[in-house]
């Protein structure tokens, strides 16, 4: 079947922010004195909300958190946002040239994805058509997420075709029925060892190559 949606994870796909997410996590972490670095949160944490992310720690290391920890996370990261964050390279010159409709489908918080789309200038772009995890029972890897959204934009699962960064979300496609593609070109992933994906889900680092990868898959989905 021909491709009629894609789905867009954003933050280290459409936002270069994971790699601000993760400088400001650890900055919190290590003041509590609980010790982790990108390598620890790029395995356990990316592409998790962040009410996992806060169970991972207590769980991994054994202690509470301060009540405000969530609070003082969130707040501290919307002023890095404001400061230093940017789309990751190219996305917005593809995103001016595709021709199939578009949503995005996340794993942060309401307020974390306005912000973000807001600093893009993209919340114009996509609107009303931004899902979170916030509105489902499960979040990634379970894929009510992704059902949800290829859903409410009138598209079967088996039509659809999702970006992630994260292996939950990943994993989530996969377990929608969709396919798939990892996109690793976030400031996060520059420099480490590429993701084990599973069969049949390719790579593609550059948005720049996005639209030729897009033609082939539709190519293949046309051939009998």
């Amino acid at each position: 079947m021909d491709i009629r949606l894609i789905i867009f994870d954003c933050d280290g796909v459409i936002a270069d922010s994971e790699i601000l997410s993760s400088a400001v996590l650890i900055d919190q972490l290590g003041a509590l004195g609980i010790s982790v670095t990108p390598a620890d949160v790029r395995r356990d944490f990316l592409g998790r909300s962040f009410p996992t992310v806060a169970q991972t720690i207590r769980q991994n290391h054994a202690r509470p958190l301060p009540d405000s920890f969530e609070a003082d996370y969130r707040a501290r990261l919307l002023d890095r946002f404001t400061a230093e964050l940017g789309p990751t390279p190219g996305f917005l010159a593809m995103l001016d040239g595709l021709r199939i409709p578009a949503c995005i489908a996340t794993s942060s918080s309401p307020p974390r994805v306005a912000h973000t789309l807001n600093i893009l200038g993209l919340a114009d772009r996509f609107q009303d058509r931004v899902f979170t995890a916030s509105q489902v029972s499960r979040g990634k890897p379970a894929p009510d997420l992704f059902l949800l959204a290829a859903r409410q934009m009138g598209c079967p699962p088996e039509a659809t075709l999702v970006i992630e960064d994260s292996s939950p979300g990943i994993a989530s496609a996969v377990a929608a029925g969709m396919r798939v593609l990892h996109y690793a070109g976030g400031a996060h992933l520059r420099g480490t060892d590429p993701m084990a994906l599973p069969q049949g889900v390719g790579a593609f680092d550059n948005w720049g190559s996005f639209s030729q990868l897009l033609r082939e898959m539709q190519d293949k989905a046309a051939t009998p």
